[in-house]
């Protein structure tokens, strides 16, 4: 397997096994691109950018007065899952699909397991022949059930939790795909919007970072930007679109 270094601004420290999260500084240390077809295999250039601010990979707080609707409870449950994955994963999640898709399957799954139970009496992916499927890579994911909401800086600014970065890479090979799973409190005065990933490469640490800072600082490859020809855009789970 052939995987190839990519300097992003998107580590963030790890808490420790208790579960009791950290508040360690991110910093710009060597992030492995993803090693399989359905993450992303990515030729990136290395460059250097100033250490970030103090981040905390806690869940974001939901707005106390907000109802615990169906739809606030699974995005939360979806942040949830996704940053406890940072600090360690879960032995729940197979070794063999922790890729950046299989970290969306996965924290998906998990959020509806604990709030809507009943929804996963068919599988909550499609197929690239669009039927339900239990499997999906970065690929099938993205074009089967999920929905282009933009590519511009307004909709970055109306992301939600559960929202999808995705990114396209040309290799002599074929296209790669990426995905990274967007986590944003509610209430917005909380905290800034993050990304969460896995790089795809086998026993690679799942990643997180500030979204805006990776629409600025890093490589230009992998800035979520109308400008960067290897941006997809921002999607959103076709159930979720109501």
């Amino acid at each position: 397997m052939r995987v190839l270094p990519l300097l992003v601004l998107l580590h963030a420290s790890v808490a420790p096994a208790s579960g009791v999260p950290g508040a360690g500084a991110p910093a710009l240390a060597p992030v492995e691109t993803p090693g399989r077809r359905d993450a992303s295999q990515v030729a990136g250039v290395q460059r250097h950018a100033p250490a970030a601010p103090m981040a905390d990979v806690r869940a974001p707080a939901l707005d106390a007065s907000a109802p615990e609707s169906r739809d606030v409870l699974l995005r939360r449950e979806v942040a949830q899952v996704a940053l406890a994955q940072v600090r360690k994963q879960d032995a729940a999640w197979h070794p063999d699909q922790r890729d950046c898709a299989g970290l969306i399957r996965f924290a998906y799954r998990a959020a509806y397991k604990r709030v809507a139970p009943e929804r996963l009496s068919t599988p909550l992916w499609r197929d690239g022949q669009g039927r339900p499927s239990e499997f999906a890579d970065a690929e099938v994911l993205l074009h089967r059930s999920f929905h282009l909401l933009g590519r511009d800086d307004a909709t970055r600014e109306s992301l939600r939790t559960g929202d999808v970065l995705a990114f396209r890479q040309e290799q002599d090979a074929g296209p790669i795909f990426h995905l990274m799973l967007v986590v944003r409190p509610e209430d917005r005065a909380h905290a800034p919007a993050r990304v969460v990933y896995h790089p795809g490469e086998k026993g690679a640490a799942v990643r997180t970072g500030v979204l805006r800072n990776l629409a600025t600082e890093a490589p230009l490859e992998w800035r979520p930007v109308p400008q960067n020809a290897s941006f997809l855009g921002f999607f959103r789970f076709k159930e979720w679109m109501s």
